[in-house]
């Protein structure tokens, strides 16, 4: 860590879901964004801080938390197969999606599930770590919250009417936690209402920071979930402003509480960060839309409602601008023969998949094929080691002098790697071009805004925004951010 002064203030991070570096400086530039702007100002700018693979944000919330990939956390996105469970897991796309698998688990799997089990024990969270070190710890709608300390969900009545999912059921979460309508630090009902999201929202998220600043409860570190502005920008588009001026009247309520600005600098170490970007989708839906239903067309895919059945060859996960798609049988269902019917998919931008020891990637506009793994002649930017042979171009990337340097993808083959290797099956990845986003059996679609998941550069790049320490990352990825965090708190 690059540490010029001691720090023993308390951290606060404001995670803006899909804030991004070009939309973000003209909202500034335009004066409509004062409170992002002062903390510029009086801090450190970085516009290109990467975010894992596939770009969702449980992946990104799960690998800030823990300080990994997806290969080591096991949270491999928003949808992916469970084969231990031999069922898909979707923590929430579109409601006709969480119909068809089951409401009732569908809750289940975002509120306890994801949390309790399905992200590994072999790693710790920033929570369990400062609570193992005497420390206290907040966490406000985040998505990923696990900790040591229990706390129990309060569930609507109406929901547990529905779902028959147990009342006051015990979590295990930060020391200070909130989560919407289920589990709340300030007892007022404002901004927690159904049709507020049930609380999950940026109104929500300050009012509930109000509470600990107010009371002069801040703990060591607070992560803090601005939600809104993603579900703006999927409409809207990558270069919507609105959003960003609501984001910052929200943030200016939280500054407002110190009277000057200042003394929020002095008393506090702030951190603002997008936690993944956006590419744009044609607004026309015969241009946009990749449905895989379509592309595999020859084979059997798994219906949603029906689960698992014998003569299933093929399981459609997809993650927006990515996919994963899982063979049920590797005789009659190779991914190699998967792989080669996806290329002539002129919108699909990279897939890839584990083939014996290495990694295959290929794409339809690049001739051949490129094969890595781990621990060869090459070095990156971050210090890790690949062995890399065929077209680099089809990955953007430049050897040179046992070097690699990285293109639009950016840390392409760790991200590959860890996603290729987070969870049991047999897979490929697809990734698609900007422009264009995946579709399977009731995916959601932005038509004429944008979507993220995939491997591209604007999936994948997000602004942060450091104020009140002289410290800063080592390595601008959200997979470094939490080492460098506990260094500030110690």
């Amino acid at each position: 860590m690059h540490e010029k002064s001691s720090n023993t203030k308390p951290v606060i991070l404001i995670i803006v879901d899909t804030l991004m570096d070009a939309p973000l400086k003209e909202a500034m530039q335009k004066g409509m964004a004062p409170a992002f702007q002062f903390l510029k100002k009086k801090g450190t700018y970085y516009p290109n801080l990467a975010a894992p693979f596939p770009t969702m944000s449980v992946n990104v919330d799960a690998t800030l938390l823990t300080g990994t990939f997806c290969n080591e956390h096991n949270i491999p996105g928003l949808v992916w197969f469970n084969k231990k469970e031999n069922r898909l897991v979707n923590y929430g796309t579109h409601y006709r999606e969480l119909l068809k698998l089951g409401l009732r688990q569908a809750i289940e799997d975002l509120l306890f599930n994801m949390n309790e089990v399905h992200i590994s024990r072999n790693v710790t969270t920033i929570h369990e770590d400062l609570e193992n070190m005497g420390k206290v710890s907040a966490s406000i709608n985040a998505l990923v919250y696990r900790g040591n300390s229990p706390h129990s969900f309060k569930l609507p009545r109406l929901l547990t009417w529905i779902t028959k999912i147990r009342q006051n059921r015990l979590v295990q979460a930060s020391k200070i936690f909130s989560y919407g309508r289920f589990s709340k630090l300030d007892p007022s009902s404002r901004y927690q209402h159904m049709w507020q999201k049930m609380g999950v929202n940026d109104a929500s998220s300050v009012q509930q920071l109000t509470q600990l600043i107010q009371h002069k409860r801040l703990p060591s570190f607070s992560i803090v979930y601005f939600p809104e502005l993603d579900q703006r920008i999927h409409k809207k588009g990558r270069m919507d402003l609105a959003g960003i001026q609501m984001a910052d009247q929200q943030m200016q309520k939280i500054l407002n509480l110190y009277g000057d600005w200042t003394n929020a600098l002095e008393q506090n170490t702030w951190i603002v960060m997008g936690d993944n970007g956006q590419a744009w989708v044609h607004s026309k839906r015969s241009e946009a839309v990749i449905d895989l239903r379509r592309a595999l067309n020859s084979y059997k895919i798994m219906r949603l409602r029906k689960g698992i059945k014998a003569e299933d060859q093929v399981i459609l996960a997809v993650n927006d601008r990515m996919a994963y798609i899982y063979s049920l049988d590797l005789i009659s269902t190779p991914l190699a023969k998967l792989a080669k019917k996806l290329q002539e998919e002129e919108r699909i931008d990279i897939i890839a998949w584990k083939n014996a020891n290495h990694i295959e990637v290929r794409s339809r506009e690049k001739d051949g094929e490129l094969r890595f793994c781990t621990n060869g002649k090459y070095t990156d930017q971050y210090g890790q080691s690949w062995s890399v042979e065929g077209n680099g171009d089809i990955l953007n990337l430049t050897l040179e002098d046992e070097k690699i340097n990285y293109g639009v993808y950016p840390d392409a083959l760790a991200r590959l790697y860890s996603s290729l290797y987070s969870h049991e099956g047999d897979f490929l990845i697809v990734s698609a071009k900007p422009g264009y986003e995946f579709v399977g059996e009731g995916s959601p679609v932005h038509l004429g805004g944008a979507g993220h998941g995939g491997l591209h550069e604007q999936d994948t790049l997000v602004p942060l925004i450091v104020a009140g320490t002289d410290s800063y990352p080592d390595q601008l990825r959200v997979v470094d951010m939490k080492k460098w965090i506990l260094s500030l708190i110690n």
